[in-house]
C-alpha cells in the first residue's frame, strides 16, 4: 500500500495532479501487477495535508521508532553521533555580539597563526571553563567528542597551549577592545568601579624564584606600577593556607556586576603595589570619572592618596575595631540616622574637614546601621558568650598552666577570645565591657570617602553592590574551576587566569539578561544537542527541537533561534 500521483492534462495544456491511496496486486492468471485505487485524496494542491499527517501519524503507532524514521525517509537511518549544542552556540554568540571574536582575530593578524583558529582555540578554552572546567588536555577530548562548536571540530593540546600564548601576549591590546565594545554594546555604568583581590594556592614544598621579580622595598615614592607576574610564593593567603605557595588576584568590576578587567600579581604583593598597576591601567582607557570601591584590605592612607590622584575618588569600608583616630571619631559621633531602604539606616559624619596629608580630602565618613543584622550580631554574641561561659566554669580551681592552655587554644578563636579577660591574679573572667563595646558596633559598617556629590544612600548601595565581586571570587574557584591550576609555567598560570576572567565576563552578561542563575541556564541549554543522521543517501546534523524553556532564555539574550541544520551531505553515485 502506498500513496501515489497521477496527471492529468487538460487541453490548454494544463496539468492537474491527484493523490491516490493505492495498493498493487498480481493477477492470478497473467502475474501482471495491477494497481487498486482505495481512497482518492482529490486534487495534490487542495489535499488535507493535516489529515494525511494524521494518517502517517496513526500509522507509526504500531511501529517502534527505528522502524517509523526508515518507513519516512525510505531508508535505514543510523544516529552517528550526538553533542551538546546549546551552551556553546548560545556562548559563541555572545562572544561575538560582544565583539571578543573579533579583537582576537584582529590580535591575531600578522601573527604565524591562522587568526581563525587561534580565535576559536580561545574560545573552546573559555566555553570549557563556563560549561565543564577540567584541564587542556579534558578540553580537547570535550572539544573533540562531547559539544559541538561552530568553526572548531578537534582540538590538540599543542594548539591549545599556543592558544593561551597568544592570548596572553596579546592581552593589553585585547583587554582595552574588549573593555570599550562591552561598555558600548551592554551601556555599562562605569562611573563607579570595584576593586577586589583574592588568591589562589599550590599543593607544593617550595615556591618559585622572586629574584627577579622582587619589589625594591625603599621604591615606593617612585610610584611605578609592578609587572604582572603569576609567580608562586608565600603570602597572605584569603583560603587560609598561608602554608602554601600562591599568586593575587585582582578584579576591576562594573556596578552592574561585569567583570571588565582581571590581573595576576605574585603571591607576596602588597595592595600599595596592586592599587598603583590597577589604577594606571584602568587611567589609560580615558574614563571620563572613576569612584574606586573596595574592602577595608585597601584602606591605607596611602593608597587613598594614590587613588585621588588625577581627579579620582574612592569609597573605602573601615575596621569597626582597632580602627584609626578618624574612624574611631566617626564611629563616637552623635547624630540621627536616616533610613534610605527598608532594613538600611545612615547617618554623615565630618571629621578633620578641609582635607589632610593622608590623601582623604575631606573626612566624610557614613556609618550604615542595619537594625535586621544587629540582631543577628547579638544573637550570635550571646551562643558565644554562653559557650565561652561554659568552658571558664570552675577554672578558678585549675592550675595556671591550665588556664595558660585554655588561653592559648582560644588565640585561633577570635570570636570567643574577643570576650575573655584576665584578672590581675591570672583568673578567667567574662569581659562585660568588651560585650559593651561590640554591642555598640551591631549591625553597623563604616565607609570613608572622598567624593562630595554621592549621597549617602548611594555610598551605602555602591558598598553593597562590592558583594558582586565577592560572588564572582566564588564563582570563579567553584563553577569555574579555577583551581586546581593544571599549569607550572608563570605564563601559563597568567593564560589560565584569564580564561576564567573572559568565562566570567560571559555568564555574568547571561545573569544580567536573563535574570537567572548560570547554573539554571546552563542546565537548560545542555539539554539542546546536535544529532548526526545518516542513511544510504547522506548524512545530516540536525538539532533537536527547542523547549519553551530554552526558547526564553534565547528571547531574553535577544539570539536567534540555532539553525536547525548545521550540516547536510549527499552521496551521490558515480
Amino acid at each position: 500500500m502506498y500513496l501515489r500521483e497521477t496527471r492529468r492534462t487538460n487541453r490548454d495544456g494544463s496539468v492537474v495532479r491527484y493523490l491516490q491511496l493505492a495498493h498493487n496486486s498480481r493477477h492470478p492468471e497473467t502475474g501482471v501487477s495491477t494497481a487498486s485505487v482505495i481512497h482518492n485524496f482529490g486534487r495534490a494542491e487542495t489535499v488535507d495535508r493535516e489529515a494525511l499527517a494524521r494518517l502517517v501519524s496513526s500509522i507509526s503507532r504500531f511501529l517502534d521508532p527505528g522502524e517509523a524514521l526508515a518507513a519516512a525517509s525510505g531508508a535505514e537511518v543510523e544516529v552517528l553521533d550526538s553533542r551538546r549544542l546549546g551552551g556553546t552556540w548560545t556562548l559563541d554568540a555572545l562572544w561575538g555580539r560582544l565583539g571578543i571574536g573579533a579583537a582576537l582575530r584582529q590580535a591575531a593578524a600578522g601573527r604565524k597563526l591562522d587568526p581563525v583558529v587561534a580565535e576559536r582555540t580561545v574560545f573552546a578554552m573559555v566555553a570549557q571553563r563556563a560549561l565543564e572546567p577540567g584541564s587542556k588536555l579534558a578540553c580537547c577530548r570535550w572539544v573533540a567528542e562531547r559539544v559541538a562548536i561552530d568553526g572548531l571540530t578537534a582540538l590538540g593540546d599543542d594548539q591549545a597551549y599556543r592558544g593561551m600564548d597568544f592570548l596572553l601576549q596579546a592581552l593589553e591590546r585585547i583587554a582595552s577592545e574588549i573593555f570599550s565594545s562591552v561598555a558600548h554594546l551592554l551601556n555599562l555604568d562605569l562611573d563607579i568601579v570595584f576593586i577586589d583581590t583574592t588568591s589562589t594556592y599550590w599543593e607544593l614544598d617550595g615556591a618559585d624564584a622572586l629574584a627577579d621579580l622582587a619589589e625594591d622595598p625603599d621604591a615606593g615614592d617612585q610610584d611605578v606600577p609592578p609587572a604582572e607576574s603569576a609567580t608562586r610564593t608565600w603570602g597572605n593567603s584569603k583560603d587560609h593556607r598561608g602554608d602554601l605557595p600562591q599568586v593575587i588576584i585582582a578584579m576591576a568590576v562594573t556596578r552592574d556586576g561585569i567583570p571588565v578587567r582581571c590581573w595576576t600579581f605574585p603571591g607576596n604583593t602588597g595592595d600599595q603595589p596592586i592599587i598603583r598597576r590597577i589604577k594606571d591601567d584602568l587611567g589609560a582607557w580615558n574614563l571620563r570619572r572613576l569612584v574606586w570601591v573596595a574592602d577595608r584590605g585597601f584602606a591605607s592612607a596611602t593608597n587613598r592618596a594614590y587613588l585621588t590622584r588625577g581627579g579620582g575618588h574612592y569609597i573605602h569600608a573601615e575596621k569597626l575595631r582597632h580602627t584609626n583616630g578618624e574612624a574611631a571619631a566617626a564611629l563616637a559621633r552623635p547624630g540621627r540616622y536616616k533610613t534610605v531602604a527598608g532594613n538600611l539606616r545612615v547617618k554623615e559624619v565630618t571629621v578633620a574637614a578641609g582635607g589632610d596629608t593622608t590623601g582623604a580630602r575631606a573626612q566624610r565618613f557614613v556609618v550604615c546601621h542595619n537594625p535586621e543584622a544587629a540582631q543577628r550580631d547579638e544573637a550570635v554574641r550571646q551562643r558565644l558568650v554562653e559557650h565561652l561561659s561554659g568552658l571558664i566554669t570552675g577554672s578558678d580551681a585549675w592550675t595556671a598552666r591550665r588556664r595558660d592552655e585554655l588561653v592559648g587554644s582560644l588565640k585561633a578563636k577570635p570570636g570567643l577570645r574577643r570576650y575573655l579577660r584576665r584578672t590581675n591574679t591570672g583568673l578567667l573572667r567574662i569581659d562585660k565591657a568588651g560585650i559593651a563595646g561590640e554591642k555598640h558596633l551591631d549591625g553597623k559598617w563604616l565607609l570613608r570617602t572622598s567624593d562630595q556629590t554621592l549621597t549617602p544612600q548611594d555610598l551605602a548601595a555602591a558598598y553593597k553592590q562590592l558583594l558582586a565581586v565577592e560572588a564572582g571570587w566564588r564563582d570563579m574557584k567553584s563553577s569555574l574551576g579555577l583551581r586546581p591550576v593544571f599549569h607550572y609555567r608563570e605564563d601559563r598560570i597568567r593564560a589560565h587566569i584569564q580564561l576564567c576572567w573572559l568565562a566570567l565576563l560571559l555568564i555574568r552578561v547571561v545573569e544580567n539578561t536573563t535574570g537567572d542563575t548560570w547554573r539554571n541556564v546552563r542546565h537548560e541549554l545542555d539539554r539542546l544537542h546536535l544529532v548526526t543522521l545518516a542513511t544510504g543517501d547522506g548524512q545530516v546534523a540536525q538539532r533537536s527541537a527547542l523547549t519553551s524553556a530554552q526558547q526564553t532564555i534565547l528571547a531574553a539574550l535577544k539570539l536567534p533561534d540555532p539553525p536547525r541544520f548545521l550540516d547536510f551531505t549527499i552521496h551521490t553515485s558515480n
